[in-house]
């Protein structure tokens, strides 16, 4: 996976997710999720999607336990040791699953990356990403990073993201305090701050990347004539 083709994604889905109800609103995580559980068409353990995208017991439980509140999966204790308990996507999970990837394909406009992507193949692509957990600081790098160099305005950083203003200002305010971008007044206003990385936030950024470029999306096996 490329950068443009990650981008892309996590901007759609995050146009997609404001759009959507607030009891029924998805992280990406989640989404993730049940992508991966309807691509593998298995009951899984907690902790081997835990380990699937990096993160702690409890984290995961906290997930899992909003996706089953909403019907999304179904847990069961395991057949060998009830401690493991392991989740599987429900029909309704595998249908919105589907759902959310056609709304997310909608969102990506004609000419960016995966644009005329199937939802059953963003399904795969979004299955791949949620092995890497991505902040809202770190999308902002991501963001700049895209840019190849280019300073951005805050609400450019807002369109190139999808996140909501407030969001991205936040993230920017503690980018700088880390020293991994610089603002700077526009020549277009007074009121209007340009975003830079610095050295450090390019580098940041470029490990990011190089994440992302590791990420394999899975694809259909052949069929023999």
């Amino acid at each position: 996976m490329d950068l443009k083709e990650y981008m892309s994604v996590r901007r759609a889905y995050s146009v997609v997710r404001q759009a959507v109800a607030s009891d029924e609103r998805l992280t990406f995580e989640e989404f993730a999720i049940i992508c991966h559980l309807r691509e593998l068409g298995e009951p899984v353990k907690t902790s081997a999607i835990a380990e699937y995208q990096g993160a702690l017991r409890p984290t995961m439980t906290h997930r899992t336990n909003h996706l089953e509140k909403l019907g999304l999966i179904e847990r069961a204790e395991g057949t060998s040791d009830r401690r493991n308990v392991v989740c599987s996507v429900s029909e309704k999970g595998a249908e919105r699953a589907l759902e959310l990837a056609g709304l997310t394909c909608d969102q990506i406009p004609n000419g960016h990356a995966l644009s005329r992507t199937s939802p059953d193949r963003l399904v795969k692509y979004v299955d791949a990403m949620g092995g890497f957990f991505c902040k809202a600081g770190e999308l902002v790098l991501l963001g700049l990073r895209s840019l190849d160099g280019e300073s951005a305005t805050i609400m450019r950083l807002v369109d190139t993201l999808g996140l909501l203003q407030p969001t991205v200002s936040m993230s920017v305010s503690s980018l700088a305090d880390r020293g991994l971008v610089e603002r700077e007044r526009s020549a277009a206003g007074a009121h209007t701050t340009s975003v830079r990385l610095t050295h450090d936030g390019e580098q940041a950024a470029d490990e990011l990347v190089e994440k992302i470029e590791a990420l394999v999306v899975r694809r259909k096996p052949r069929t023999s004539n």
